[in-house]
């Protein structure tokens, strides 16, 4: 029986591919989302994965959430925070919703999230908890101050969990990926996306898949002495 692993936001996207990729590599999958029920359950029968829904941002309901997990599939031992949304707008003319909504779902989530599963992974001195940052969390970006303050704080919550759980098997990683071809790039415009990709010395965006073996490869076994880390996956956009 494989390990059972926890993905937020795990039926689109990003989290979608990461959902697929613990499948094939041997873990009990638990997807969590927030509000599409329609892609939900297409993304259930497609792949067998069930799919539990929760407003990552809610504690109660995470708490609540969790449990239903974990009475269908047993304790989580891999947690993989990945839920989140982007509302932009330069400073001067966010709003005070703009900012709460992102901050409660992209970083309240891990508080949320972590703290109902992280006693059960100190008592069986094993867990895997990998934090889904972004580029714009590492180096800033106009029109982003909320997605950037949240994803700035997934980094340093990654960090310092890392340093309280290491002595107890459980590992602490951060991935922060750069422009990733899924439907969050969507709307932008032709122009846009040349001068994103024009950034990019590789030349390309990135590929859900590509983000989701990085999560595969974190959250293994014998991933034991990486622990803190933040690895970029961008393209080269980004080095630090």
């Amino acid at each position: 029986m494989g390990r059972v692993a926890l993905v937020t936001g795990g039926t689109r996207g990003i989290g979608a591919a990461i959902s697929r990729a613990l499948k094939k590599a041997g873990y009990n999958v638990a997807a969590n989302y927030g509000g599409n029920d329609e892609a939900a359950q297409a993304f259930k029968k497609d792949t067998k994965i069930p799919v539990f829904k929760w407003d990552v941002g809610d504690y109660v309901a995470c708490e609540q959430g969790i449990v239903s997990v974990e009475n269908e599939l047993g304790p989580v031992e891999v947690l993989v925070n990945n839920a989140g949304i982007s509302r932009d707008a330069m400073l001067q003319k966010m709003s005070h919703e703009q900012w709460e909504q992102v901050i409660r779902t992209n970083l309240d989530s891990l508080f949320n999230m972590t703290r109902p599963v992280i006693n059960g992974m100190r008592e069986r001195n094993f867990g895997r908890v990998v934090n889904i940052a972004s580029i714009n969390g590492q180096k800033g970006q106009l029109g982003l101050v909320n997605y950037c303050s949240a994803k700035s704080g997934v980094i340093g919550f990654t960090r310092a969990l890392a340093l309280e759980s290491a002595r107890k098997g459980i590992t602490v990683n951060a991935i922060a990926p750069g422009y990733v071809a899924t439907e969050l790039l969507t709307g932008v415009s032709e122009e846009v996306m040349k001068s994103i990709v024009g950034q990019i010395p590789v030349g390309r965006l990135g590929e859900a898949d590509e983000v989701a073996r990085c999560v595969t490869f974190l959250a293994a076994d014998d991933a034991g002495w990486i622990t803190g880390s933040t690895l970029t996956i961008n393209g080269g956009q980004f080095m630090d």
